[in-house]
């Protein structure tokens, strides 16, 4: 086999840190919510277009379906609102409850693959479902002693958490029959057409105060959407899925340890506890989720 140039691990280890960065670049912005979520959609679209004008993504296009078409539009405006109440949840509750609380997105997405796809239950998914959502209730718990606001905060980054889910779900079907390319560019444009109606409509000015906002716009395009993910994916010919997973796991923990060097956030005991037992229960079920594959393969 091939060796890497790189270590894959060095590689997976900066991937998660430019997606740990993306709270604290929402943070020190001063632009609303709705704003910051269109412009790092829209620099994200920019920077991917001269890829996707290559002449075999534009003939895909003529060869995307209509129900393709429907479910990557409907995607791109769930991805849409959850930047927004996940950027919003920044504003009333910490950088470690917040992501923490949006890596609870395995188990909600179990549950919509059970409500909707029908998938069977396994006790060990059921009880890292019930670590998880434990861990999660100690963090607003704590939360809610500190301030009413950071328990909003953290209802807004639950219902981030949901809809990102919901982006998930109807982007893995048409995601079978489309390209990677493809299929994030279509998506990406959606959501940023529909980040521009709502700054429209709520009457977001869409030129920031302070000009340093800009360069925030452009490194959230850059880190966590485009880098980031990329790194996840050249992982991915040296490393398993399932050690990707684990890694993004510690999203929480890097986005905590910069929140706490960057912009001197104190994290309390009921943040840590919480978070570890969320933590652990997503690892629970990831683990799980891997031995299921592997029976599966076996079996096939």
């Amino acid at each position: 086999m091939e060796e890497p140039k790189v270590n894959p691990y060095a590689v997976l280890a900066l991937g998660v840190l430019s997606v740990s960065a993306s709270a604290i670049f929402v943070k020190l912005c001063s632009a609303p919510s709705g704003v910051i979520a269109f412009y790092r959609l829209f620099f994200t679209v920019i920077f991917m277009l001269p890829l996707f004008l290559k002449k075999h993504q534009i003939r895909e296009l003529k060869l995307i379906k209509r129900k393709d078409w429907l479910f990557s539009t409907v995607a791109g405006i769930l991805l849409a609102f959850h930047f927004i109440l996940w950027f919003e949840s920044l504003n009333y509750t910490s950088v470690a409850s917040s992501t923490v609380l949006v890596t609870l997105q395995p188990i909600f997405a179990f549950v919509g693959t059970f409500l909707f796809f029908k998938e069977k239950l396994t006790s060990m998914a059921i009880i890292s479902g019930i670590v998880a959502v434990a861990g999660s209730i100690i963090i607003s718990w704590g939360d809610f002693r500190i301030s009413g606001t950071a328990l909003f905060g953290d209802f807004l980054a639950l219902v981030a958490c949901a809809l990102v889910t919901g982006y998930l779900l109807f982007g893995q079907t048409a995601r079978k029959r489309i390209t990677l390319i493809t299929y994030t560019f279509i998506v990406y444009f959606m959501s940023t057409i529909t980040l521009y109606l709502y700054t429209i409509v709520s009457g977001e000015s869409l030129l920031p105060e302070r000009n340093s906002d800009w360069i925030y716009f452009i490194l959230l395009a850059i880190f966590p959407n485009l880098l980031g993910h990329s790194l996840f994916n050249w992982s991915l010919k040296w490393l398993s899925a399932s050690t990707i997973s684990m890694a993004i796991l510690f999203e929480p923990v890097g986005a905590t340890i910069l929140a706490y060097l960057l912009l001197h956030e104190n994290v309390a005991l009921t943040q840590i506890f919480g978070g570890i037992i969320v933590i652990s229960g997503i690892l629970l079920f990831v683990l799980d989720e891997r031995k299921l594959k592997i029976k599966k393969t076996f079996k096939s």
